[in-house]
């Protein structure tokens, strides 16, 4: 017997909130990859004039972001398709790896940060500090157009977050690369500051994506989410007379908005089915109201299953 925490009129509504929230974040992305694209015309064309290579690596970087944001973008758009008979969940999986991807693509962009830092320790590279100093307020004033635009949606949803984060660190590299063009503009003797600058955005990088990343694996392998408790739901249930013991138990998120229940409850006695649907409504309504969880799925049983443990196939610690 399966039982849904919103009834049809509600769930409508709602559906339609999500849809149009959705596109908001759809073109708040496009808006950032314009943004981005203009900063990479900019840092290529300021790299051919002045011949500065780090202007041109700046500009490649800048326009992986592009690629990160369109990613994004693609994900925000197939969230919103409808399921299908082949499809049931439909694509709202699609943010939760487009997230991942971009974490990782992050990690990699920290650790070609580190290494090209490590390398200017030993190479100093001149730098046309003018050109430096022009490209980089530009730029950070594009990317801090796109953290603004993208900071609310970031904080309850893991794609926008990704995104969100690539957008901040082009923006503190922006201020190092900033304060590196003034400090070798007019104190030439300590060309060392620029790569010092670099290696510290390349490990804020690394700290932030990380947790992005295992925050996502999470997820896709299904793993209960963050904060809710089995046996604290199983204390929840059992407060019912009626019910003698939960088992069979399976907490999941299939997305940042979704958080899904599966279980066996095994009742006392033999009481009329219209009993049953009462009690099942009122256990739904706890669990969302305690936990969160907003799509329970619930087997009611008589007899109990061979296996009655709280978490089938689990071994004694």
């Amino acid at each position: 017997m399966e039982e849904h925490t919103h009834d049809n009129d509600h769930g409508h509504s709602h559906g339609h909130h999500h849809h149009d929230h959705s596109n908001l974040k759809g073109k708040k992305l496009v808006t950032a990859v314009i943004l981005n694209l203009l900063i990479t015309g900019s840092q290529i064309l300021g790299g051919v004039i002045s011949g500065s290579l780090a202007l041109l690596t700046d500009a490649l970087h800048n326009f992986s972001d592009v690629l990160a944001l369109l990613i994004s973008w693609f994900a925000n758009k197939l969230s919103g398709k409808a399921s299908t008979e082949e499809r049931t969940f439909g694509y709202k999986r699609a943010e939760i790896l487009a997230a991942m991807i971009n974490a990782s693509a992050l990690l990699v962009i920290a650790v070609f940060l580190i290494v090209e830092a490590v390398k200017r320790f030993y190479n100093p590279v001149e730098v046309k500090s003018l050109w430096v100093i022009s490209l980089a307020g530009l730029s950070i004033i594009f990317n801090g157009l796109s953290v603004l635009l993208l900071s609310a949606d970031a904080k309850g949803n893991m794609n926008m977050k990704s995104a969100y984060l690539h957008m901040l660190t082009d923006m503190m590299t922006s201020v190092a690369v900033l304060a590196g063009g003034i400090v070798i503009k007019y104190l030439p003797g300590i060309p060392w500051i620029d790569p010092v600058l670099s290696i510290g955005i390349a490990l804020y990088l690394i700290i932030s994506s990380s947790s992005l990343l295992v925050e996502t694996l999470k997820v896709l392998m299904q793993f209960t989410p963050e904060g809710i408790s089995i046996q604290e739901i199983e204390e929840n249930v059992l407060q019912f007379d009626e019910i003698r013991n939960l088992h069979h138990v399976h907490v999941w998120q299939l997305n940042d908005d979704q958080k899904h229940f599966e279980g066996h409850i095994g009742f006392a006695e033999d009481i009329p089915l219209s009993k049953v649907q009462l009690i099942l409504e009122d256990v739904k309504r706890k669990l969302g109201e305690k936990f969160g969880i907003n799509h329970v799925t619930i087997q009611p049983e008589l007899e109990d299953c061979d296996d009655v443990d709280l978490i089938s196939g689990m071994k004694e610690k």
